[in-house]
């Protein structure tokens, strides 16, 4: 068995290292850019600071390594193509001729989605979230925030929504192969539920707000993904309405 599966483990190894490869190389370009992404990262926590507070570091090597999370960070978000690229690759011999054409618009989609997922965090939950939390208090206590602390919750949340936004591009590959029907969702709607809240309480601030704030966009995501399938496979619907 081990032999049978070595080859698609050498396959794994390449894909992996290419990938890995691609992040290192623009992670060095970015630090060389990290005060101003470190700027972006901190504006929406900065506007809502109350007057008085602000960001600081509490550890000697905290600016530090919040530059090299920066850098990382941005690293792998400029890789995103090269990465769904070689995702595509590592699963590509698998596939029929005709389900290879759909490289570009995997790559794209999948690209475009998480980055989209990411915009959404920004500009909306990440707001919202930390003005209901740096304001919860602030009458009895100067919020002084610090900068990792904030830098690390930042880029667990962009990832958690990139991530999420993700599920339509893999529904339309996976229907594509035959391997989902808007059935099989269906089915699987109340687990999903309840795989959605527990993500959304690992991945938010502990408040119902910006939980339900990222609950809420994954369950229309999914009921998106039903549609995207159902669209994919009309036979299967009409086998199921049979």
């Amino acid at each position: 068995m081990f032999e049978e599966l070595k080859p698609h483990l050498e396959e794994l190894r390449k894909r992996l290292a290419i990938s890995v490869a691609a992040v290192i190389v623009l992670f060095f370009v970015a630090f060389n850019f990290w005060e101003p992404l470190l700027d972006w990262m901190t504006a929406p926590l900065v506007k809502v600071l109350p007057e008085g507070s602000h960001i600081i570091f509490t550890k000697v090597q905290e600016t530090f390594f919040t530059a090299l999370k920066v850098s990382f960070f941005t690293g792998f978000l400029a890789a995103l193509p090269i990465i769904f690229w070689q995702i595509w690759l590592f699963i590509a011999p698998g596939l029929y001729e005709h389900e290879k054409k759909l490289v570009l618009p995997f790559v794209g989609g999948a690209t475009l989605m998480f980055l989209l997922g990411a915009a959404f965090c920004y500009y909306i939950v990440i707001p919202y979230g930390y003005a209901f939390l740096i304001n919860f208090g602030s009458t009895l206590f100067t919020a002084l925030p610090s900068i990792g602390e904030y830098v690390s919750f930042f880029t667990k949340l962009i990832f958690g929504f990139g991530l999420a936004f993700e599920l339509p591009v893999f529904t339309f590959l996976f229907a594509k192969m035959g391997l989902v029907t808007d059935r099989t969702l269906k089915d699987f709607f109340r687990y999903a539920l309840v795989i959605i809240f527990l993500l959304s309480a690992l991945l938010t601030p502990p408040d119902v707000l910006t939980q339900f704030l990222m609950a809420g966009p994954m369950i229309l995501l999914y009921g998106l993904s039903i549609l995207i399938a159902k669209a994919i496979n009309p036979e299967e619907k009409e086998a199921n309405e049979e």
